[in-house]
């Protein structure tokens, strides 16, 4: 597998950031060059919106990224980036941040440069379940909108996943308009199910098929969990009711971030 390389600020990390990583990925094992607060001021001429330590939990937490290195300062023509002992095989870099100099640069170190076409970024392919089920483990399912998922989600699901394989229901576009209103959600099933399916703690994502607030209900009798796990936002009398007639054990989980890093709404970064 050939050692790769990426490079940048993944401030405010998207989808399309997401899809950049999975196309990095069938080069071989990424490592990402993440641009720290002091290089992005640098560079930037501003603070980034989420600091050095959130960006990092979060692509530390993406399946497709093998090891997050912080850079203090920009690979320059002097030096091949060599960080405990790793030495790059293939750049991968967006389409929109096709340079000259990193071209060069590549040439000179004898490193494949390889450039990812925005518009294979804006297609969100179905993930193939990944992660075997351990039969000495309980089966835990979480529910909910993920509009716009942020390190809060990250963190629940690592949390969530610490008491079995994790499976995750994404309510569908159709429900969250109806249990919402106009103009949710703000991203599509398929984009919301594909950041999800994207982290590592998660065995298996899936598209709710329900309706309501148990629009998950289809999915819960086909998956046949043990554990009903949410957050304090998520806890409604629908879901323990439910629990209690079907016998699961039902959690929940105080809503809070990771040690070190600011508390996340979706509703705050969404706007509405």
């Amino acid at each position: 597998m050939k050692t790769v390389i990426v490079a940048g600020s993944f401030n405010n990390i998207k989808s399309q950031d997401i899809r950049f990583l999975q196309e990095a990925s069938k080069f071989g094992a990424v490592n990402v060059f993440l641009w720290s607060d002091s290089l992005f001021q640098q560079i930037e001429c501003r603070s980034p919106e989420f600091p050095e330590e959130e960006r990092q939990y979060f692509l530390e937490s993406v399946r497709y990224v093998q090891h997050v290195f912080l850079c203090d300062r920009q690979i320059n023509q002097e030096e091949v980036p060599q960080i405990k002992r790793i030495k790059p095989e293939v750049w991968v870099v967006r389409e929109s941040e096709d340079s000259p100099l990193t071209r060069q640069y590549c040439l000179l170190h004898g490193i494949q440069y390889s450039i990812v076409k925005e518009s294979e970024l804006v297609v969100f392919p179905i993930i193939p379940f990944t992660k075997a089920f351990d039969p000495s483990r309980q089966k835990v399912i979480v529910t909910g909108s993920f509009d716009w998922l942020h390190t809060g989600h990250v963190r629940f699901f690592e949390e969530t996943a610490e008491l079995g394989d994790l499976y995750v229901v994404v309510g569908h576009d159709q429900n969250l308009r109806l249990l919402k209103g106009e103009g949710h959600p703000l991203f599509s099933e398929d984009e919301r199910i594909y950041m999800v399916q994207s982290i590592r703690f998660v065995n298996q994502a899936l598209i709710s098929t329900g309706h309501g607030w148990m629009d998950a209900e289809p999915e819960i009798e086909k998956i046949k969990p043990d554990i009903y796990a949410v957050n304090e936002d998520g806890d409604v009398p629908e879901k323990r009711e439910f629990c209690r007639e079907h016998g699961l054990k039902y959690v929940i989980l105080r809503r809070k971030p990771k040690p070190g890093l600011k508390a996340r709404q979706s509703t705050t970064l969404r706007g509405f």
